[in-house]
C-alpha cells in the first residue's frame, strides 16, 4: 500500500492528492510518502475518540521535505512519547479503527493506512 501524494507541473505536491493542484493544473505524477521520513510540526492526544478508534489516540501534523517542497499530513502516531521536531516514519497498519464500530458497513471503505513512529 502506498501513501500517495500528487505532484503537479509547477512542482507542487499535495497530500492527499487532489484532481487540481494549487494553480489549477492536473497531476502529472505521484509520490509515495511512505518511502520518506517526516518531522512533527505539532501533536496532541485525544481521549474522547469516535467509535472504534483507539483511546488514547495520538495525532500529529507532520511535514515531509520532498525535493524542496514541504508536504504536510495529519496522522496517527504509534506513541505519545514524542516532541515537536522529532523525526518519524510511516508504518503500515491494517486497521486504523475497528470496522465493526460505528454506522458504516465494514465493506463500504478500507480501514487500513499509516501510523507514524519515531525514528531512533
Amino acid at each position: 500500500m502506498t501513501m500517495e501524494a500528487y505532484r503537479y507541473e509547477d512542482g507542487s505536491i499535495t497530500y492527499p492528492g487532489h484532481p487540481r493542484g494549487p494553480n489549477g493544473d492536473e497531476p502529472v505524477d505521484t509520490v509515495d510518502l511512505s518511502e520518506y521520513t517526516a518531522e512533527i510540526v505539532t501533536w496532541t492526544t485525544s481521549h474522547a475518540t469516535p467509535p472504534g478508534v483507539r483511546e488514547p489516540n495520538h495525532l500529529a501534523i507532520v511535514e515531509f521535505e520532498i525535493e524542496g517542497q514541504a508536504v504536510r499530513a495529519l496522522c496517527q502516531l504509534t506513541t505519545g512519547d514524542v516532541a515537536v521536531g522529532d523525526e518519524v516514519r510511516p508504518v503500515y497498519c491494517q486497521e486504523l479503527r475497528d470496522p465493526d464500530a460505528g454506522i458504516r458497513e465494514p465493506a463500504s471503505q478500507s480501514w487500513d493506512g499509516y501510523r507514524f513512529e519515531p525514528v531512533e
